[in-house]
């Protein structure tokens, strides 16, 4: 149970940030959605009910950034900072223009450092805090033409482990998630573009590169996110957990 803990949840408005902050409701806590868009973050927070309170922000802006979590602060001190926010591309090394690759770094990356950074400190000075980083198989593994992609979860994996070190005598855990193909609308609105009238065939193709045979859900990483970011899972910390259906262990 989360029952009178605070979190912060980037990317908050859909897929699996919405997933997270819905299951930490759930589990009792209070919820901070953060997302780029104000209206969307609202919608959100509308959806989830009670204890859901929505932050427009873009991750990658300091200022923004700074302000948002000072307005968190202002209504009680953060217990548990989900860092999911983040964008996709597809391109290899030589089809990836240099403003994609900023674009990606700043978001995935830059945005990671300063949500973390606005929000450790705080928790460092009580002696009790948890940050949790959605990465991604691609960390691990050379998908093609994620190169950007890959590159940024590279880091965020090791900015977990880096964060860990740092402040497990402070009190805080970081842990990361790298998850597999999930079933998010971004894979739908991806598909839509991208194979108009072929929806239905690319998205088996895809969901069939999990050797369990189908994507994840949402709701099955908001659950290991609540179970690390729980008493539960206090003995944890400096870890990365995939939820991949086997893809890193048995693909291939």
């Amino acid at each position: 149970m989360l029952t009178h803990r605070v979190a912060a949840v980037t990317g908050a408005a859909s897929g699996i940030g919405y997933a997270i902050a819905e299951e930490y409701l759930r589990a009792g806590a209070v919820v901070h959605c953060i997302d780029r868009d104000a209206e969307t973050a609202e919608r959100a927070a509308r959806a989830l009910g009670a204890g859901a309170h929505p932050h427009g922000c873009d991750v990658s802006d300091p200022d923004a950034v700074s302000r948002t979590f000072e307005a968190i602060r202002a209504g009680g001190a953060l217990d548990i900072l989900v860092n999911n926010a983040g964008v996709s591309h597809i391109g290899n090394v030589e089809s990836t223009p240099l403003d994609d690759f900023q674009r990606l770094f700043r978001v995935n990356v830059q945005g990671v450092y300063l949500c973390t950074r606005a929000a450790i400190g705080d928790m460092a000075a009580r002696g009790h805090g948890v940050i949790l980083n959605i990465a991604s198989v691609a960390a691990w593994a050379g998908l093609a033409d994620r190169f950007a992609y890959s590159m940024t979860k590279g880091a965020v994996l090791a900015m977990t482990r880096s964060v860990a070190r740092d402040y497990v005598q402070r009190g805080v855990r970081c842990n990361s998630i790298s998850p597999a193909r999930v079933h998010t609308p971004f894979v739908d609105d991806y598909l839509s573009r991208h194979y108009p009238g072929r929806e239905k065939e690319m998205f088996d193709r895809l969901a069939a590169t999990q050797p369990i045979g189908r994507m994840g859900r949402p709701e099955e990483i908001a659950s290991l996110a609540r179970f690390l970011a729980g008493d539960e899972g206090a003995f944890i910390t400096g870890a990365d957990y995939p939820i991949d259906g086997g893809f890193l262990t048995l693909h291939g």
